[in-house]
């Protein structure tokens, strides 16, 4: 198992605050696939923007959110989120080596996630003691995973690998590998991935246009990430 949520921490010392309770939609579920239809992917270019933007993210129903470690704000963003955003399940994505494993764990990262493995990599995730979600886009490489004891991954680049077709096609073969599919997929294409047996969720960043962004609209964004945690399979909202 590679991305069921840790269980709570242990209580804090008599001179440390007691965190705030963890959010229901968190505590319910053993998966952070299951938090919510979407997974949203967050690139932040300015880590002043990141609290507001995963607070809005939560309010509308949102509350797992991968920060990429595309930018150099991205780990001051993850630090930002994961001390100030409690409702928020904030992990890490784009994670690569090692050593990008050990400093979002650090920062406060509570997921992990790569847009592929090896087996250095896989290890370190493992080790690291927090959920993982590591990348495939063939046939090998989910057997592979399984062979480790991995059956929950994420599918990526999801249309350029093959879309919805090709996940369909290996979930008689291989019906233990459960996907979060990203690349590519919109609010149109979504409800197509959600109605497969072999997906739980889809990772997407739609729901954070630039424009909205940019001119810190939260509300705009808050609007989107709510229709975006509505989605189902077979329609484009439940």
């Amino acid at each position: 198992m590679s991305s069921s949520l840790p269980s709570a921490p242990p209580p804090p010392s008599a001179s440390a605050p007691a965190p705030a309770p963890a959010p229901a939609a968190t505590a319910a579920a053993s998966s952070v696939l299951d938090l919510a239809p979407v997974l949203p992917v967050v690139v932040v270019e300015d880590a002043a923007d990141a609290v507001p933007l995963a607070r809005a993210l939560v309010a509308g129903g949102l509350p797992a959110i991968e920060v990429t470690l595309r930018t150099p704000a991205a780990l001051d963003a993850l630090r930002a989120i994961a001390a100030e955003v409690p409702d928020a399940v904030v992990g890490a994505g784009t994670v690569i080596t090692p050593g990008q494993v050990h400093e979002v764990v650090a920062a406060g990262a509570r997921f992990l996630v790569s847009p592929g493995w090896t087996d250095v990599l896989l290890e370190s995730m493992r080790a690291s003691g927090v959920p993982f979600l590591p990348g495939v886009s063939t046939v090998s490489e989910v057997v592979a995973l399984l062979e480790r004891g991995v059956r929950e991954m994420k599918f990526f680049p999801a249309q350029a690998a093959g879309g919805t077709a090709y996940l369909k096609a290996i979930a008689g073969p291989l019906p233990q590998a459960r996907f979060c599919p990203t690349g590519g997929i919109g609010p149109d294409s979504a409800p197509d991935y959600l109605a497969l047996e072999n997906v739980a969720c889809v990772g997407g960043s739609w729901m954070l246009p630039a424009d909205a962004v940019a001119a810190r609209d939260w509300a705009r964004i808050e609007r989107l990430a709510r229709a975006a945690a509505g989605l189902s399979a077979g329609g484009t909202s439940r």
